[in-house]
């Protein structure tokens, strides 16, 4: 006798059994409903992605008027411009240099505040640059580099440390009075004649405010003369209704002023003046000598760095896109962390491994994915820079910062008004981003099969 085995059939438990054809067709063809839902939207996605798209395309290949094919020209003309390499090469130090960054500090801050007590407000923080206008965040910027220290907070900071180990001049851009006394040559002021032991030499400066005298200056004197001694006096020439070259009442000898004996251009003598601007050089010896003020004491006072010059603009403008976009990085990553297993961190502690080992070799592997998406997002946010440069950049070195998304707007909009040549601008800032989405789109469709 043979048996025939029962057909399976689908039971109350079976989770195929409530299945019905409808729920089938969900995954398959969209029905025309949804079809009607997603008519508008494609019909935005024609009008602003893909009609411009083509169009720019088109464009590139006519000159500025668009009414002569030029085929290539606007493309030769492109990679031999001077302003559009530089745009290009500052364009890709920003995509080398900038996504690293901030995916770096992004990770570093996000794993050193997942234990602390107010980590939530520490990325809070951090992200609220984030809700700031780039055009806002340039103008920012733009006063936190200013060059006076007086406005600019960082050469404010950077002048106190220097004062605090460097001394600055004592009397900052004085000058020698406009005649044959004193003349501007290396090293200081030097006297114009000549003089020898018992002269009494008296030399007046210009170009300092009385009030910022030291306060132990006092009026100025002249020296009685001595058989060898080479004596004289510094005093400020500043008194309103005095004499020029003549010490006046009410005005003061410039205290600590350093006085050099030169002789044959070597400097054989040195002294200082005292708090009424007196100085006395002893036993100097037969012969003539010039005297000089040294150079040290009239520096001008240090003022910070040119921050926004053409050699630190562009790490300048890094900087303040990494101050806004590290709080975007943090977020992601934060979320990441809280998601790895921590039966995982746990196993590697009690085997014995650091820290370091942990986040090394369990951390940093198991967030890759998601470093990934990050690192890639920022790098098409950095192609399409443009606020920042163009606010933060002042205009005589906006060519140094330049950027091709900047580049291309110049050119169109600015005094170019060449919309062929920044149309092959546009096409070449899509093939930059178009591996970079493709890459992007390779890997979802990996994670998904």
């Amino acid at each position: 006798m043979k048996f025939r085995l029962p057909s399976p059939s689908r039971t109350a438990g079976d989770p195929t059994s409530a299945r019905g054809p409808q729920d089938g067709a969900r995954f398959g063809e969209p029905s025309r409903t949804a079809l009607l839902f997603l008519l508008p939207a494609a019909l935005l996605f024609a009008v602003f992605l893909v009609y411009p798209t083509i169009y720019s395309f088109v464009r590139s290949f006519f000159d500025a008027s668009g009414d002569e094919f030029v085929g290539l020209g606007n493309y030769v003309s492109m990679f031999t411009d001077a302003r559009t390499l530089t745009a290009i090469r500052n364009t890709g130090i920003w995509v080398l240099v900038a996504p690293a960054l901030v995916t770096g500090l992004g990770l570093v801050f996000a794993v050193l505040t997942e234990r602390i007590r107010w980590a939530t407000a520490f990325r809070l923080l951090l992200f609220m640059p984030m809700a700031i206008s780039l055009f806002a965040s340039g103008i920012i910027f733009r006063l936190v580099y200013e060059e006076d220290p007086e406005r600019g907070i960082v050469n404010a900071a950077v002048v106190s440390v220097h004062d605090m180990f460097t001394s600055s001049a004592e009397y900052p851009e004085a000058l020698p009075r406009d005649d044959d006394t004193l003349e501007v040559t290396e090293g200081g002021y030097t006297t114009s004649a000549t003089y020898e032991q018992g002269d009494v030499v008296e030399l007046p400066l210009v170009g300092f405010k009385p009030g910022d005298l030291p306060s132990q200056a006092e009026a100025a004197a002249v020296p009685e003369p001595a058989g060898n001694e080479l004596r004289g006096t510094v005093w400020l020439d500043a008194s309103f209704g005095g004499a020029e070259n003549r010490i006046d009442p009410g005005e003061n000898g410039m205290p600590r002023v350093t006085v050099e004996a030169v002789r044959d251009g070597q400097v054989v003598a040195t002294t200082s003046a005292g708090n009424d601007g007196r100085f006395t050089l002893p036993d100097l010896g037969a012969g003539e000598y010039r005297l000089r003020l040294a150079e040290s004491d009239f520096e001008a006072p240090f003022r910070g760095l040119t921050w926004l010059g053409s050699s630190l603009i562009t790490p300048v403008i890094i900087s303040s896109w990494i101050w806004i976009m590290t709080g975007f990085a943090i977020t992601f990553i934060a979320a990441g962390l809280s998601a790895i297993p921590r039966e995982a961190l746990e196993a590697a502690r009690v085997d014995g491994a650091t820290e370091w080992q942990v986040f090394r070799k369990v951390t940093v592997p198991l967030l890759g994915p998601l470093l990934l998406v990050v690192f890639v997002t920022l790098m098409i946010n950095v192609l399409k820079i443009f606020d920042l440069v163009f606010v933060i950049a002042p205009g005589s070195v906006q060519a140094e910062a330049n950027v091709i998304a900047l580049q291309m707007w110049q050119v169109s909009f600015g005094a170019g008004g060449n919309q062929g040549l920044g149309s092959a601008l546009v096409v070449l800032l899509l093939l930059l981003v178009l591996p970079i989405m493709l890459f992007n789109i390779r890997r979802f469709r990996r994670e998904r099969s």
